[in-house]
């Protein structure tokens, strides 16, 4: 099966949970399939980022888009009525680009990621599945929600038109495909049921336990420019952590991750390291006796939450980030729903070693059970080979109406 694949970052190197998801998703299905990946970019791809995936594709295009002409798509998507995230990535050169590609290559197969590249395959007559990741019209929602004034009237704007659009692929493509149940309720179509969900996996081999010094209690991991992980480093540093503080005063925390903002950043003190982009992930895991991951809001499945628990690090997250994981409270996981809980539960696990360990071992059981990458990849191989198989009987269909 020739498939071209469609993705609004070049998926490398894995600092984004989208450019991870379309990383593993590739890597599986280039071992039974030829891979064609066309991928839009804002900055130029390094040849160690293309040499990296072309171990698992034949060929590769990479469009460049401006940033500064992405302002004038977003204000040309206003004022046409749509998305503003999809007006973004919304180049017609790169549209022409992607056409190209495609002709030369005549894939069996268009697989595109995101509600952000769905002009980029809608007027294809191949078949097409687009995968939503996560529903981002309930991301934007709960945005919204605590915002007032004219940010609320953008981001509502904003949630409106992906709505739509989420509406509209079901009628596009042939096949839909959605990170967790919960992601796919969220979807404003009455034919979401028919939605497939693909999650997302841990790769065991990489994220697995290492025995080090705890140098700190707790850490949250991220995209530090993300905005549901910016809320959560300042929800646990401003609201989480000081009740911590009040009986544990010696507990350190450690926030992780690319590229913080001034808000994330502002955030450090003699108890609490941010540490900016790093080369390895890994060692903030081991190095900590609790992962936390606070989140107020967002949507889809937390990789980070998956990363800690395969190395065998006790979690702490709120019943949000849960309903995607599906983990169960006190077993894999302790949930809490507000900073006084969440803050009982840090303290839980500093104070009872057993727990500590019982929910590390149940987490590592869990994870290995549910979320390998080359279990979500067969399964995104046989919905690729289904939509091609629905899109040629309804062009013999077609031709036995004429």
């Amino acid at each position: 099966m020739k498939i071209l694949v469609i993705l609004p970052r070049f998926p490398f190197p894995l600092e984004k949970g989208d450019k991870l998801r379309a990383y593993h998703q590739i890597k599986a299905l280039s071992a039974n399939n030829d891979v064609y990946l066309f991928a839009l970019s804002h900055n130029r791809v390094g040849d160690s980022a293309i040499d990296e995936l072309r171990k698992y594709c034949r060929e590769i295009c990479v469009a460049r888009i401006s940033k500064f002409f992405g302002f004038f798509r977003v204000v040309r998507n206003f004022f046409g009525i749509r998305s503003l995230q999809i007006g973004y990535w919304d180049s017609r050169k790169a549209q022409r680009l992607c056409r190209e590609f495609e002709d030369r290559v005549q894939p069996d197969v268009i697989y595109a990621q995101m509600v952000r590249t769905m002009k980029y395959a809608a007027h294809s007559s191949r078949p097409k599945v687009l995968d939503f990741q996560d529903a981002l019209s309930m991301n934007q929602e709960r945005r919204m929600m605590k915002y007032r004034g004219l940010r609320y009237f953008f981001l509502h704007y904003e949630f409106k038109m992906l709505r739509s659009a989420e509406f509209n692929a079901c009628s596009i493509f042939d096949r839909l495909t959605v990170i967790s149940e919960t992601d796919r309720e969220a979807i404003p179509q009455h034919r979401n049921t028919e939605i497939d969900i693909v999650r997302n996996g841990v790769d065991f081999d990489y994220f697995s336990p290492m025995q080090v010094e705890k140098r700190c209690e707790v850490v949250f991991c991220g995209n530090m420019q993300y905005k549901p992980n910016i809320d959560a480093a300042r929800f646990l540093v401003n609201e989480i952590m000081p009740v911590v503080w009040r009986s544990h005063p010696e507990v350190r925390v450690v926030i992780a991750g690319a590229t913080p903002t001034a808000a994330v950043r502002s955030l450090a003190s003699d108890r609490v390291r941010v540490t900016g982009s790093v080369d390895d992930i890994r060692p903030y895991y081991a190095q900590s006796k609790i992962f936390i991951a606070p989140m107020r809001i967002g949507s889809g499945l937390q990789n980070k939450l998956l990363e800690a628990m395969s190395m065998r690090i006790p979690c702490i997250t709120t019943p949000l980030a849960n309903s995607s994981l599906n983990a169960t409270d006190g077993v894999q996981v302790l949930l809490g729903s507000d900073a006084t809980r969440l803050a009982e539960a840090v303290v839980r696990i500093l104070d009872d070693e057993t727990l500590a360990t019982t929910l590390s071992d149940n987490a590592f059981d869990f994870v290995h059970s549910n979320f390998s990458w080359s279990v979500a990849g067969a399964g995104l191989e046989a919905i690729l080979h289904r939509a091609i198989e629905i899109h040629n009987a309804d062009e013999k269909v077609e031709l036995e109406d004429e």
